[in-house]
């Protein structure tokens, strides 16, 4: 029989990947500790929340995070623009998390490994809005195969990180 392993037992190789999580109009503490801890299983550089007044010291999202807020970078922006002039010091290929009528499966995603990445995930009911939508050079959805059509923002999220950062190793082999 199978042990499982203490997190002190456990040495995954450690990485960080050229992805970005922005997250727009999260309202749900325990959807932002989740993607906190997503955002730090994967390694990814940080978390750029847009217009969001949830509280990093909430103990829904401290419940949820499991200590990740203190590790994972996040900052809080107001508006597109102030995200705009911070990411666009660099080449990032915007990628939008949405079903939108010109989406396609994540796992058909084509990345371009000379550029970071911008993941967008958005808003637990409405999700992405429009203005980032247009920013996206792809816009890529996880088939549904049940009758809902949508997942929880951080599940999804999780699923999108996975695919990517696959993506990212298997192009270096």
């Amino acid at each position: 029989m199978s042990r499982q392993l203490t997190h002190t037992e456990i040495d995954f190789e450690k990485e960080k990947f050229p992805i970005v999580l922005i997250t727009d109009r999260i309202s749900s503490p325990a959807n932002l500790g989740s993607l906190l801890r997503i955002a730090d299983a994967f390694h990814i550089e940080k978390i750029m929340v847009l217009d969001s007044v949830i509280d990093l010291n909430s103990n829904r999202l401290k419940r949820t995070a499991r200590s990740t807020e203190k590790i994972v970078d996040i900052n809080f922006y107001d508006n597109l623009e102030e995200i705009l002039q911070e990411i666009n010091k660099e080449d990032y290929q915007w990628i939008s998390l949405e079903i939108t009528e010109d989406s396609f499966p994540v796992s058909e995603l084509k990345l371009d490994f000379t550029k970071k990445i911008a993941l967008i995930v958005g808003e637990e009911r409405s999700g992405v809005h429009e203005d980032l939508l247009a920013l996206s050079k792809n816009i890529v959805h996880i088939p549904m195969f049940g009758n809902n059509s949508s997942m929880n923002v951080a599940q999804a999220a999780g699923i999108c990180l996975y695919e990517m950062t696959k993506k990212i190793i298997d192009n270096r082999n």
